[in-house]
């Protein structure tokens, strides 16, 4: 990973299961050396070839409570009957040593860093289609029709949000969808508020 002289921000990835996040934010971060990404904390089990404190860390329902109570979390968020939450001292050790964080994190936890954090960056992606969606949930084989039904009313509820980020990716094939946020990410660099130590010795701001 890179790491740079100034602050880091906080990149919130949201979007519907079966849209293929994991894939593009995987191709994001081969892209970007700067850019890292926060493990979060659940409840939930975990699945074939998930390893704990690298895809999760698994904790049982007590200590997620006990974190809750300590104010441990940045956002925290209820999902078909499990928690997830996001641990603020990790977040806050990465971007004070520069590094940008990336929040694979679902619309609940995205509206409360939103609150809590209004400089940080929300990106939604979308398929190319409702359709494509239910093509791409029914291609895993591994879920009743009943869990993707639950799924696709989830995700049309999620849509409601999309108002509410300030970008939407639309990920049709995964190199497209992984420019565009690289391409997003590159504009925040861009900023003023990111790029005034440039010109403060030259003018007086």
């Amino acid at each position: 990973m890179g790491k740079t002289a100034k602050k880091g921000h906080i990149v919130v990835i949201s979007g519907p299961s079966g849209v293929g996040k994991s894939t593009v934010i995987a191709e994001v971060r081969n892209q970007r050396s700067s850019l890292t990404f926060s493990i979060s904390y659940t409840t939930r089990q975990p699945r074939q070839g998930e390893e704990n404190h690298v895809h999760y860390h698994f904790v049982d329902k007590e200590t997620f409570q006990r974190m809750i109570d300590q104010g441990a979390f940045l956002e925290y968020a209820s999902y078909q009957g499990n928690f997830y939450g996001t641990a603020r001292a990790d977040v806050e050790q990465l971007t004070d040593a520069g590094f940008d964080v990336l929040l694979d994190i679902e619309v609940q936890g995205g509206a409360t860093v939103r609150r809590v954090c209004p400089e940080a960056t929300l990106i939604f992606v979308i398929p190319p289609s409702f359709g494509e969606l239910s093509r791409r949930l029914h291609g895993r084989q591994s879920e009743s029709e009943e869990v993707i039904q639950g799924r696709l009313a989830r995700a049309r509820e999620e849509y409601r949000e999309i108002p509410n980020y300030d970008y939407l990716v639309v990920n049709d094939k995964v190199p497209q969808a992984a420019e565009e946020v690289l391409a997003i990410l590159k504009a925040q660099d861009c900023r003023v508020s990111n790029r005034l130590e440039l010109v403060k010795g030259d003018i007086s701001l």
